[in-house]
């Protein structure tokens, strides 16, 4: 017996030796290698070699997008694979087929490998910034705020980051909304380079926000920074506003949402105000009830519904204060309805709110009153 209890550990050393798999080790699946590479804005493409002393016959990858949620939600991909015991796969994430991801977005990935033994492999989770790599960009970061730049200097990066945390400041003021979580702002040289880093954008859109990633991508010049600062003041707001009301219930009314963000802005363009004056005149004013859904494509009715917007929003915050306006997005966040949240706050529903507001509205617009009989007719 003690022979044989010495032939099989030799037999053991001899295989060590030499590199032949002793029948005891550890079968299954092996990572060679496991790669990600960004093709920005098309794709994202993972690789991978793998071995197994047995044919690998079923690869998957599981993926996940890092963005705001309320459940874990992960995708996986089927690998095509031919069977054999070292195997070299592709497969690309293709944006087309998503909808895209702005810069900045995080990806965490991994894989799943099977072999024809039925041992399996599950890899520990790696992680891609899908970065617009066609540009060499700069940083700034000021309290929560990055901003990422390619063209401009610091000089310009600076007054972006002024502008900003201006912003930030005045919407605390306005509406008592602040940014609880980092946000990324990536400022493009122009607006054709922007365009050209989103997946099947609008042509006329000049600044994105992507509430959920906590991500601002805009074109600007720096000789047009004075209306950066306001695209910036207005999209911010869409950010923080969406970081304060967030949950799994609701959304935000869209009048309330765009008429803080153009709030935010400070002075409005011309063609607001006029677009505002002439239904108010016509009698042609859309319902806050119609408001609440997202607006209409005609520009016409749109650039209308932003100006309706605005002046609800400054109706409610000059007439009942700060307070009550952080008030009411404290509600909105905890899910309620449109009709319940005004109540709650204001003690009107969205229709009571129409009236009171029709009423305000059509005072300001309302035309110079004279004085009958007297020469030259003085206005009072």
């Amino acid at each position: 017996m003690k022979k044989l209890g010495l032939v099989f550990i030799s037999l053991i050393l001899i295989t060590s030796i030499l590199g032949i798999p002793a029948v005891y080790a550890q079968a299954g699946p092996v990572v060679v290698t496991s790669a990600a590479k960004v093709d920005f804005p098309l794709n994202l493409n993972f690789s991978l070699s793998a071995k197994s002393s047995a044919d690998i016959v079923d690869i998957r990858l599981r993926y996940s997008v890092e963005q705001e949620s309320y459940a874990d939600v992960i995708s996986e991909a089927f690998v095509t694979v031919t069977p054999a015991q070292s195997v070299d796969v592709t497969w690309s994430l293709d944006m087309r087929r998503i909808g895209g991801l702005p810069p900045g977005t995080t990806v965490h990935y991994w894989w799943v490998i099977r072999d024809a033994a039925g041992e399996k492999l599950e890899t520990s989770p790696a992680s891609v910034t899908f970065a617009d790599n066609r540009h060499n960009w700069d940083e700034l970061t000021e309290s929560l705020i990055t901003i990422y730049w390619y063209n401009g200097g610091t000089k310009f990066a600076a007054e972006v980051m002024s502008a900003a945390q201006e912003s930030l400041t005045k919407l605390n003021s306005d509406t008592g909304a602040k940014l609880t979580e980092p946000l990324k702002i990536y400022v493009y040289a122009s607006t054709q380079d922007m365009l050209n880093a989103l997946i099947f954008p609008y042509e006329w859109t000049g600044a994105v926000t992507f509430p959920p990633y906590n991500i601002i991508v805009i074109g600007l010049e720096p000789e047009y920074i004075d209306w950066g600062k306001s695209t910036i003041a207005h999209e911010l707001t869409h950010v923080a506003v969406h970081q304060v009301t967030a949950n799994p219930y609701s959304y935000l009314p869209t009048w309330l949402d765009e008429g803080l963000a153009m709030y935010s802005e400070g002075l409005i363009d011309v063609s607001i105000s006029t677009a505002l004056m002439k239904a108010v005149k016509a009698n042609s004013l859309i319902s806050i009830r119609s408001l609440a859904s997202p607006f209409s494509a005609l520009s016409d009715l749109a650039i209308l519904s932003y100006a309706e917007s605005f002046s609800i929003v400054d109706y409610l915050i000059s007439t009942y204060g700060q307070e009550k306006m952080l008030e009411l997005l404290t509600v909105f966040s905890h899910g309620s309805n449109y009709d319940d949240a005004l109540n709650t706050v204001y003690g009107f529903n969205i229709d009571g709110l129409n009236t009171l507001w029709r009423d305000y509205v059509m005072e300001q617009f309302q035309p110079a009153r004279t004085v009958a009989g007297l020469v030259g007719a003085a206005t009072y």
